[in-house]
């Protein structure tokens, strides 16, 4: 092994299941690994750094831009490459201040567009169209965008997967040269670059709703979604085959430009599991989203040097030997409250077929309300059981969310450090 390592090496010698000098980190590299934008901004007060607004890069979750100077100040080794087009349908360009219920000011894009309604909460428009219905509400004195689900009455008869597949479409030019300018620069960092291209999530129900449509069509109430898992197995067949090959068709496209400027593709955030259980069958998830969930990571791993990246939130041990078997590369958040989720046997199953990219802390009670001696313990403890081996990237299990205290943010931060010796 080398004296020096760079933040990049150091990724791909984790994803080759080798352990580097020291435990790899990330923050912000992915819309599943990032820092709500108060926080953020509370990190940067923290370390000094330039007061100055914090972007929004996630305008429904609200998460925070990780600058430059507050990766160099965590011991940060990636860097994320974000669509120009947010899920909301406006791009993320042109920013301008916009104020928060507890008087934070923030960056967002230009047309990011609000309404308040009569109880005061805020409401945002897809494409920034004031003249469409909202997509996404802000409740008084809330933190993130919840969506609204606009779906009309369903006509069975009527029901055309097409109307599902509106917003899978082939990417254009102009977002395939910003994809690409964005790469470069990442890549120019030292830096791991992780990528979001969109559009190979099958059945994500944070997309579902279709924000970033005027008038959604089709099947765009959650709970009818997973109604239509067991009713309508053809039309998800077909909703899926449908946005499969569109994605095949924008992957070999962006191959093409970018093949050796990234290192790990964040394939999708489709959750399988809830705090106890399970949203459906391992059997349901091996009949819909096997399939294409393997053309996916086949003609990745066929074309390119990337690793896949799957996010599944809760009791999903389960499905980990299918994630496998579809070619996964890498497994987030690690959610170790969650039903059969115990790291030691996560760890010890699977440690030497997948990535463990999270889990490092739980931030449903141990980050948010925790001292930050527990939070440091805690920390401590998943970095002795998933570094052995390699194969572990540290980050939170999810998101760290509003209000959650810098303290303890830092503690997190220092703990990785002090195991890896390096503070």
């Amino acid at each position: 092994m080398p004296d020096t390592i760079t933040s990049a090496g150091r990724i791909r010698i984790t994803l080759n299941h080798q352990r580097p000098d020291r435990i790899p980190i990330d923050f912000g590299s992915t819309t599943v690994t990032g820092i709500h934008v108060s926080c953020v901004a509370a990190l940067r007060k923290y370390y000094g750094l330039q007061n100055r607004p914090v972007k929004v890069i996630d305008p429904g979750q609200m998460l925070g831009e990780v600058a430059a100077d507050l990766k160099a100040a965590m011991g940060i080794d990636t860097e994320g490459v974000f669509r120009l087009t947010t899920r909301f349908g406006f791009p993320a360009k042109d920013w301008k201040l916009w104020r928060m219920y507890d008087g934070l000011e923030v960056l967002v894009p230009s047309q990011f567009n609000v309404t308040i309604d009569e109880n005061g909460d805020t409401l945002l428009h897809p494409k920034g169209d004031l003249s469409a219905p909202p997509s996404a509400r802000m409740p008084k004195d809330g933190y993130f965008f919840d969506a609204i689900i606009r779906q009309p009455p369903i006509e069975e008869e009527k029901l055309d997967p097409s109307d599902n597949l509106e917003e899978f479409t082939l990417i254009s030019d102009e977002e395939l040269d910003w994809m690409e300018k964005e790469a470069r620069e990442a890549a120019s960092t030292g830096r791991a670059v992780v990528a979001g291209f969109g559009g190979t999530s099958f059945g994500d129900v944070a997309n579902v709703p279709g924000v970033g449509l005027k008038y959604p069509k089709g099947i765009r109430d959650v709970t009818e979604w997973y109604i239509s898992l067991r009713s309508r197995r053809d039309y998800i067949h077909k909703v899926f085959a449908g946005q499969c090959e569109v994605a095949l068709a924008n992957l070999q496209r962006i191959a093409a430009r970018m093949a050796d400027l990234v290192d790990v593709v964040y394939i999708c955030g489709t959750d399988f599991g809830t705090q106890k259980s399970a949203f459906c069958s391992v059997e349901t998830f091996r009949e819909l989203w096997m399939p294409y969930y393997s053309r996916i990571n086949a003609w990745i791993h066929n074309n390119t040097r990337w690793k896949t990246f799957k996010h599944s939130c809760g009791a999903v041990e389960k499905f980990i030997p299918s994630f496998i078997e579809c070619g996964f590369d890498i497994l987030n958040p690690v959610q170790c409250s969650a039903a059969g989720m115990d790291p030691r046997h996560l760890k010890s199953t699977y440690g030497d077929r997948i990535v463990f990219w999270g889990g490092g802390v739980d931030t449903q009670q141990v980050l948010p309300f925790g001292t930050p001696e527990q939070v440091r313990q805690q920390v401590l403890e998943r970095c002795e059981i998933f570094a052995q081996g390699g194969g572990f990237v540290f980050n939170a299990i999810h998101n760290i969310q509003a209000r959650t205290p810098v303290e303890n943010i830092v503690a997190m931060i220092d703990a990785v450090h002090e195991f890896n010796g390096t503070r």
